[in-house]
């Protein structure tokens, strides 16, 4: 007879198995109809067919739209991955009041939702001729980005061992040679993921995007949301899967930095 520890463990498994089923059930439909021979976005395929994905790869909106993607979240990662680990650090260093406040206000664009913060910066780089550009939109990322790159960053910086800072000095180390050789390497993985949220933060932003961006700096989310609106054809539905398949490889690539961290931990 199965006792009630196993019984409820088995029904947070199961109720856990249907979650991800059930967030999981759009992909399934998603992706299958990217490979549809046909035109009409229906089931049973029309065969089985990769022009929707030639399409994409041939067409200028949707490279130009992957272009400037790409530029927005490499510029993104290269101004929040500095910033959020010098914060992470002088958060750790220095003790002072109102530490835990300044801590709040720094990851509140983790809370607030993001089309308020969407207005507030359209609002701000109006007037200062960031509207409209691509640089507002890195700009305004990097605000959405630096919180993620400070919380995984703090979580790596909390678990440092001073010992080893401690035992550098005591050997004459200056402290760049000590940051550089000791705190860096032990806080890589925390950098690491920081860097990965930053980018798929920005890389799957839309919102921020349409308020910032003109017709010309088109990213690929917002080209994507632009195609469900007027043409609505399998080839939104392989740029759909490309993302999804994105957004899989940077999860996978988290995975494995967090368990080669815990590896090296134990």
């Amino acid at each position: 007879m199965l006792d009630s520890t196993r019984i409820w463990l088995w029904g947070g498994r199961l109720a856990g198995a249907l979650v991800l089923g059930f967030l999981l059930l759009p992909i399934f439909a998603i992706v299958p109809l990217s490979f549809n021979g046909g035109s009409i976005l229906a089931y049973p395929l029309q065969g089985l067919s990769l022009k929707w994905y030639a399409a994409v790869t041939s067409t200028p909106r949707w490279l130009h739209a992957v272009g400037n993607s790409l530029i927005v979240a490499v510029s993104t990662v290269a101004i929040a991955t500095p910033l959020g680990t010098l914060a992470a650090l002088g958060l750790d260093r220095i003790q002072f009041p109102g530490k835990s406040l300044l801590m709040a206000l720094l990851i509140s664009p983790m809370i607030v939702p993001v089309i308020i913060t969407a207005v507030g910066v359209y609002f701000f780089f109006a007037p200062l001729g960031l509207a409209n550009s691509l640089t507002g939109l890195v700009l305004a990322h990097a605000v959405i980005a630096v919180p993620l790159v400070l919380v995984t960053v703090n979580a790596s910086v909390s678990q440092l061992d001073r010992g080893l800072l401690r035992a550098a000095e005591s050997l004459g180390a200056s402290p760049m040679t000590t940051f550089r050789k000791i705190t860096v390497p032990l806080i890589l993985p925390g950098i690491v993921s920081g860097t990965i949220f930053a980018f798929a933060a920005s890389f799957d932003e839309v919102v921020i995007a349409l308020m910032i961006t003109g017709p010309g700096q088109k990213t690929l989310p917002r080209e994507l949301l632009s195609g469900t609106r007027e043409n609505l054809d399998p080839t939104v539905l392989a740029v759909a899967s490309i993302l999804i398949a994105i957004s899989a490889g940077l999860l996978l690539l988290l995975t494995l930095v967090q368990h080669r961290s815990a590896k090296h931990h134990t």
